[in-house]
C-alpha cells in the first residue's frame, strides 16, 4: 500500500474505460479480482458511435453499470472559451476540460486507487491525475500482461476488439482527435461522413496564419478530402503498412495496424482518452 493512502480509512477502487482495447481488457481482468470496482467512462459527447456500442457490450459482460461522466458544458463551449484554438498535442485542453476535470470531480477528496491499462510491453508511463488522494496502479505491468495477453483476454471473453478497428481507426477518443493520422481522417470520411463534416466546422481558416486553426498541421480537412490527396494518403499508408509487416513478420495484421503502427515517434496520445 502506497504511503499516501491510509489503510484504516475507506479506499475506493476506480477503473476508467476509454472504449479502447487495453482498458477494456483490464476491466475484464479485474472484474472478479476487485468486486467493488467502480467502472467509469468520461463521455465528451463526441465519441464514435462504435465506442458507445462497444461500451454497452462491456457493461453487460461486467454485470454492473459503467458510470457515465461528462463536463456538461461540452466541446463547443470550451472551444469558444479558448478563442477557437483547436486542441493539439502541445495544448490538450480537450483532455483536461472534457475528461480529466469530470473524472476528478467524481473522485472527490476520498482515497482512491485508479487502475490504468498500460501493458507490460509498453515503455510509456503516465497518469491521468496528480491529485494526492489518488494512487495509480498498473495491473498489466504487475502481472506481465503484454499485447498478446490483452488480445487473449478479449478473445476469450467473446467481446473481441473494438469495432472501429475494422475500418482503420487505431484508438478510441473523440472522432476529431488530433492524434489521428491522415489515413484515419480518410477512413472517418468514408465511414462517418457526418462526423467528418462536423469536424470541418470547428476549423478556422484565416488570411492570417496565426489565426488559422486546423486539425492537421498545415492542411485543412477540406484540402485533405480532395480525390488527389485521398489517393496519395492511401498510397503512403499502404507503403507504410507493408514496411511494418516486413519488419514484424511474426505479428498479425491487426497488431501492426492497431497496436504498434500507431506508436510512432511523436507526442503520446492521452491515456484517459485512448487506453
Amino acid at each position: 500500500m502506497d504511503s499516501k493512502l491510509d489503510p484504516n480509512k475507506p479506499i475506493r477502487h476506480i477503473l476508467g474505460l476509454s472504449g479502447g482495447k487495453d482498458s477494456t481488457a483490464l476491466a475484464l481482468f479485474m472484474r472478479d479480482r476487485v468486486p467493488e470496482m467502480e467502472y467509469v467512462f468520461t463521455d465528451t459527447g463526441k465519441e464514435l458511435e462504435e465506442t458507445y456500442q462497444y461500451l454497452n457490450r462491456v457493461e453487460a459482460y461486467l454485470g454492473k453499470p459503467i458510470i457515465r461522466l461528462n463536463d456538461k458544458a461540452g466541446f463547443a463551449h470550451w472551444l469558444k472559451v479558448y478563442g477557437g484554438y483547436l486542441p493539439n498535442p502541445n495544448m490538450r485542453w480537450c483532455t483536461n476540460m472534457l475528461k480529466l476535470v469530470p473524472f476528478e470531480k467524481y473522485v472527490g477528496e476520498g482515497q482512491v486507487i485508479s487502475y490504468i491499462g498500460i501493458r507490460a510491453d509498453e515503455n510509456r508511463s503516465g497518469y491521468i491525475s496528480t491529485k494526492p488522494n489518488i494512487k495509480p496502479t498498473f495491473p498489466f505491468k504487475e502481472h506481465g500482461i503484454d499485447y498478446q495477453g490483452v488480445m487473449r483476454i478479449l478473445d476469450e471473453s467473446g467481446l473481441g476488439l473494438p469495432p472501429y478497428l475494422k475500418w482503420g481507426r487505431t484508438h478510441s477518443g473523440c472522432f476529431f482527435c488530433f492524434f489521428q493520422r491522415p489515413i484515419e481522417w480518410v477512413r472517418l470520411l468514408e465511414n462517418h461522413p457526418d462526423q467528418f463534416e462536423e469536424a470541418i466546422t470547428y476549423e478556422k481558416i484565416d488570411p492570417d496564419p496565426a489565426k488559422t486553426f486546423t486539425w492537421i498541421q498545415g492542411m485543412s480537412l477540406n484540402a485533405l478530402r480532395t480525390p488527389e490527396n485521398i489517393a496519395l494518403i492511401k498510397k503512403r499508408h499502404a507503403e507504410h503498412t507493408e514496411r511494418v509487416k516486413k519488419n514484424r513478420p511474426n505479428k498479425k495484421l491487426v497488431e501492426t495496424i492497431g497496436g504498434f503502427a500507431d506508436e510512432e515517434e511523436g507526442p503520446t496520445a492521452c491515456l484517459i482518452c485512448q487506453k
